[in-house]
C-alpha cells in the first residue's frame, strides 16, 4: 500500500483481484470519490470479491472485469477510464486456487490434472499436455518454467509412464516425479513436485507471455506520477518485471563516445527499488507463504 501510493479520488488498479484482499486496503485509500477496478479470470474469485467489497468497502466504486491482464488494453477500454494512478501485480496462483483440490493446482491433493486460471475460455489443461509433449518439450517446459534439475528425467519418466496408461490426476503425476528424482535428491528441500507443477501451470496458462503483454499496457496506462506495483513469486516472474523496469528507465542509448544523443530516448519510469523487497521474519510467521515474494515498485514520470 505504501508503494501505490493512493490518495484520495485515485483510480486503482488490482490486475490480480482474487479474494480482493488488497483491494480492500486500497478502497479505505481512495475513498470516497475513488474509482477500483478489479480484474481477474475466475469466475468465483469475481463473485466472492464482488460480495466482500459490497460490505466492506461501499464508498468507493467497484468495476469488477473478467479476463486477463495480458488483455489489458481491451478491458481499460472497457472500463471507460482516461487513465490510472495505480496498478498492483499480484501474480501466480491465488491461494483459494491452491486449496480447492478440484482445480487440479495442488500437488496436495488428488485431483484431475487441470491447473487452467479460466476453465470457461482455456481448452488446454495440464493433463492433455502431460499426454500430448514430447519428451523434449515436456524436459524444456519443466527446466525453463519450473527451473527444475531433474527435467530431463522426469520428461523421460513421464513419457514411459503414460505409454501404459494416461496420468490424469495430480497423485499419479506425484508419483512419477517421486520415482524419477532420486532418494537423496528427495530428501533435500521441499516437495519434489512442487517446481514441476509450477512448471505446468505457467505452460497452461502461458504466464510469462502474459506478464510481459500486461506491464507493457500497464506501463502506458500509468497517469504520469502513478505508481506501478509488482509482486512476483519465483525468479522468471521477478527477471521479466525487473527487465521491464530497467528497459522503461533507461535513458539514451548512444554510444558513449557520440557528442551528442541522436536516438532521442527517455526514461519513461522511474524506479522506486533498485532492489526487491522482501517479507519481514514477522511476516513470514504469519504467512508462510510469502516466503518467496519479491516486491517491486516504479513511478511513471
Amino acid at each position: 500500500m505504501d508503494g501505490l501510493a493512493l490518495q484520495p479520488g485515485s483510480i486503482y488498479l488490482d490486475c490480480t483481484l482474487g479474494g480482493a484482499g488488497h483491494s480492500i486496503e486500497a478502497a479505505k485509500r481512495i475513498a470516497p470519490d475513488g474509482i477500483l477496478i478489479g480484474i481477474d479470470q475466475d469466475d468465483m474469485a469475481l463473485e466472492a470479491a464482488d460480495t466482500r467489497l459490497g460490505v466492506e468497502a461501499p464508498d468507493v466504486t467497484a468495476l469488477l472485469l473478467k479476463g486477463n491482464f495480458g488483455n489489458l488494453d481491451d478491458l481499460l477500454l472497457q472500463a471507460q477510464v482516461p487513465y490510472v494512478d495505480a496498478i498492483l501485480f499480484d501474480l501466480g496462483v491465488s491461494s483459494p486456487q491452491l486449496d480447492i483440490p478440484e482445480r487440479g493446482f495442488s500437488y496436495k491433493y488428488d485431483a484431475p490434472l487441470d491447473m487452467r486460471m479460466d476453465p470457461g475460455t482455456q481448452s488446454i489443461t495440464a493433463a492433455q499436455i502431460i499426454a500430448t509433449y514430447t519428451e523434449t518439450d515436456l524436459a524444456r517446459i519443466l527446466r525453463d518454467w519450473g527451473e527444475e534439475k531433474w527435467a530431463s528425467r522426469i520428461a523421460q519418466f513421464i513419457v514411459q509412464a503414460r505409454a501404459k496408461e494416461p496420468i490424469e490426476t495430480t497423485f499419479q503425476l506425484v508419483d512419477i516425479i517421486k520415482a524419477a528424482i532420486p532418494a537423496s535428491a528427495r530428501r533435500a528441500g521441499g516437495h519434489p513436485a512442487k517446481q514441476s507443477f509450477q512448471a505446468l501451470r505457467i505452460e497452461v496458462n502461458q504466464e510469462m507471455a502474459v506478464l510481459e503483454r500486461g506491464l507493457e499496457a500497464a506501463i502506458r496506462w500509468l497517469a504520469p506520477g502513478g505508481r506501478l506495483v509488482v509482486m512476483s513469486y519465483h525468479s522468471l516472474e521477478d527477471r521479466i518485471t525487473k527487465e521491464a523496469f530497467q528497459k522503461m528507465s533507461r535513458g539514451c542509448t548512444c554510444p558513449p563516445d557520440l557528442p551528442v544523443c541522436v536516438c532521442g530516448n527517455k526514461p519513461i519510469l522511474k524506479v522506486i527499488t533498485r532492489k526487491p523487497l522482501l517479507p519481514s521474519p514477522e511476516e513470514l510467521e504469519r504467512n508462510p507463504r510469502s516466503k518467496s515474494v519479491k516486491l517491486r515498485i516504479a513511478q511513471k514520470l
